[in-house]
């Protein structure tokens, strides 16, 4: 075979065109070009070079006519202006915080909606919504409580856990009512490496108990009951069980605004046993109630994966558990005072927002 006319390249182009081959981080096609032009260079017919490279003989005289032409930066590629978008990024946030059409029958966008009303693809209006933060799928809910005494009552419940008196406890208490008793249709399956723990989806309904629970702020030690029902009568026994469990002693007590908790049978038995104070949470404020950490903390680890034949099967589980949390309790730390809690809640309320 005829030796080619060897392409003029110069020593300074062969040495950074070997690095492009040798890079491991260079794009795949300059490497190519790179190694087309070496080759080309080294007198290499193009047939041959076209076989070596994996490439057809147009594309080895594309190259080498490039090279010839324009050096090193005639083997990148150049730049391209694309078609021009028809509708900038501006423009679809707009439309996304913007309700859509009554006519569509919908309550949200979603991004095939959109890109049909707007004419654009549904990929550029989910590239839109990624760099802009938007997720019209997502909703949230909140509630800001109306209490005529809500600064009062944060303040007083968060100092109870930020600073709580001296020779006292402070105990959060609440009750954790209709706890059904779920047995499923069939054991479960236990977990498998690969596999999760599964269960049945029917189940059969044994009936409901209502968990009462007393935290220790300070220890995190849970005192409980379990009765068949939640009203004054049952509070009122409960309060006088987690009296027994600290006797002589003065007790602050979290509760929330549940009417059983201020009935007048509970506010007389208060009033003869004056060592017991309650401190009630402001209206749709239960979420300052301790207690409710543990009551979602139990759930997840002893109630909503369990199968319970009976009631006093579902109690027995509630109590082991207690009894293991209390053998290892530590207590949860409260970190916001009541100025920053009353200022982010008034802030996340405040006007009108998408």
């Amino acid at each position: 075979m005829p030796i080619a006319a060897a392409l003029a390249v110069s020593e300074q182009d062969r040495v950074k065109l070997r690095a492009w081959t040798r890079a491991t981080g260079i794009r795949a096609g300059l490497a190519q070009r790179a190694r087309i032009v070496l080759l080309a260079a080294d007198g290499v017919p193009n047939v041959e070079i076209a076989a070596r490279v994996g490439v057809s003989r147009p594309t080895v005289n594309l190259w080498r006519g490039r090279y010839l032409g324009g050096g090193l930066a005639a083997l990148t590629d150049r730049p391209r202006s694309g078609r021009p978008r028809r509708v900038d990024a501006a423009q679809i946030v707009v439309a996304t915080l913007c309700p859509p059409p009554p006519q569509l029958g919908v309550t949200h966008w979603s991004s095939r909606l959109l890109a049909d009303q707007l004419g654009v693809g549904n990929a550029t209006v989910a590239r839109t919504w990624r760099e802009w933060d938007l997720q019209p799928w997502r909703v949230q809910t909140f509630k800001f409580s109306t209490d005529p005494e809500l600064d009062a009552k944060v303040r007083d419940v968060v100092g109870l856990y930020l600073n709580p008196p001296e020779n006292a406890i402070v105990l959060s208490i609440d009750e954790k009512s209709q706890v059904q008793a779920l047995d499923r249709t069939a054991p479960i399956l236990p977990l498998r490496p690969g596999l999760p723990e599964k269960r049945t989806h029917d189940y059969v309904r044994h009936g409901t108990t209502t968990l009462f629970a007393a935290l220790e702020v300070a220890t995190g030690r849970v005192v409980d009951a379990c009765y068949p029902r939640h009203r004054h009568q049952e509070f009122l026994r409960f309060l006088k069980q987690v009296a027994k469990a600290y006797p002589r002693v003065k007790l602050h007590v979290v509760c929330d605004n549940y009417a059983t908790h201020k009935h007048p049978a509970v506010r007389a038995w208060l009033a003869r046993n004056p060592r017991i104070q309650l401190h009630f949470t402001p209206t749709s404020g239960s979420w300052l109630n301790m207690v409710e950490i543990f009551f979602g903390i139990i759930t997840r680890q002893a109630i909503r994966r369990g199968s319970f034949t009976s009631v006093a099967d579902l109690i027995d589980a509630i109590r082991t558990f207690i009894e293991g949390w209390n053998a290892r309790a530590q207590p949860f730390t409260w970190t916001k005072d009541a100025d920053t809690i009353l200022a982010k809640a008034r802030k996340a309320t405040s006007g009108t927002r998408h």
